[in-house]
């Protein structure tokens, strides 16, 4: 469909499928018992973010404050911020925050629990804090059980905080282990773990087989991209996403210019080969990109496209690609049925 209502370049998100990935996720965790905490850092969008609590979400989960001040503006009152929060202002208005919906954080060492016990004391607020845990992600996190279960103890005893139980991301074979053993080492002092919060797309469907996992956060999965589609985490037949785009130039008989560049699909490569995927010439490579020109290739293409085409590509990565429009346009059956704007963009604080 080329929705000639619609200038160029335009993100684009079919309806019938985003609603479908919704309750796909949600029935498959409903049906192994795992509560489900959807990523709102892929849309950014309040009315997304409420049809998936409509289908059965337990919460939001948002990656900064920012973020999470435009969700609870919107009405969504619980909200998890996997984040290390440091610094007085953004302690602030954590806080402010708290007291506006039910809210919980993470934290991986003595110093960000410091500083949210100070803050949540303060403010008169009890705030749970899970441990975020490194299982091979190599990002955040304590490198081991007795870590996790010496960093949950001091948050036991700080004023204003709770032990919310571990966190992790992406989830791996370690989880399980990694879980059990920090159990055994708080269960002395009778110091439960409540939750256990995993996540990923891409593992998805694989959360059932991690025993202690009881909530999955998960992000792309409303829109698909790219990257998940070659990696088999969301099958091209389920991709709500795409950026229209139109061919501006043919410098060449194998060469064509679309109005998309890095400002609108991102640079992100995803170790993939070329910067996405043109569904209506599937062939074609996208072998470069300036800030308003996509550079493709469509020497391989039996038919080629004529100047002032319309084409949709699948971006590498959509969540940049959201972050960086003011609008995503709701399509159906070929139609365009409303216009979304993106009310966290740029929120980054």
């Amino acid at each position: 469909m080329t929705y000639p209502s619609l200038d160029t370049p335009s993100a684009i998100v079919d309806l019938d499928l985003l609603a479908a990935n919704i309750h796909r996720l949600q029935a498959y965790l409903d049906t192994h018992g795992i509560a489900n905490r959807p990523h709102i850092k892929t849309h950014k969008i309040p009315a997304i973010a409420q049809m998936q609590m409509d289908a059965g979400a337990v919460g939001i989960t948002c990656q900064k404050i920012g973020e999470a001040e435009v969700m609870a503006d919107a009405g969504l009152t619980d909200i998890f911020i996997p984040y290390n929060i440091i610094g007085g202002t953004k302690l602030t208005r954590l806080t402010a925050l708290a007291r506006r919906v039910t809210l919980s954080v993470t934290a991986d060492s003595a110093v960000v629990v410091r500083g949210l016990a100070e803050a949540a004391y303060r403010a008169g607020l009890e705030i749970p804090v899970l441990v975020e845990c490194d299982l091979g992600g190599k990002r955040c996190g304590v490198q081991s059980p007795a870590q996790a279960a010496e960093l949950a103890r001091i948050i036991a005893r700080s004023p204003g905080l709770t032990f919310g139980g571990l966190m992790t991301y992406p989830n791996t074979d370690a989880l399980d282990a990694f879980v059990r053993e920090t159990r055994a080492l708080l269960e002395p002092e009778h110091l439960p773990v409540p939750r256990v919060s995993g996540g990923g797309t891409r593992g998805m469907f694989e959360a059932h087989t991690h025993a202690e996992l009881t909530e999955h956060r998960a992000g792309m999965y409303v829109f698909g991209d790219r990257h998940l589609m070659l990696a088999g985490a969301t099958p091209l037949e389920t991709v709500a996403f795409r950026v229209l785009t139109t061919v501006v130039s043919r410098p060449t008989s194998e060469r064509g210019i679309l109005d998309a560049g890095s400002k609108t699909l991102s640079s992100d490569l995803m170790g993939l080969e070329g910067y996405g995927y043109i569904c209506e010439y599937p062939e074609a490579v996208i072998y470069g990109l300036s800030e308003e020109h996509a550079h493709v290739d469509f020497s391989a293409c039996a038919r080629k496209p004529e100047i002032g085409e319309r084409v949709t590509v699948l971006p590498n990565h959509v969540c940049p690609v959201t972050n960086l429009l003011d609008e995503v346009v709701g399509v159906r059956g070929g139609k365009v049925e409303g216009v979304w704007q993106v009310a966290a963009r740029g929120k980054v604080k």
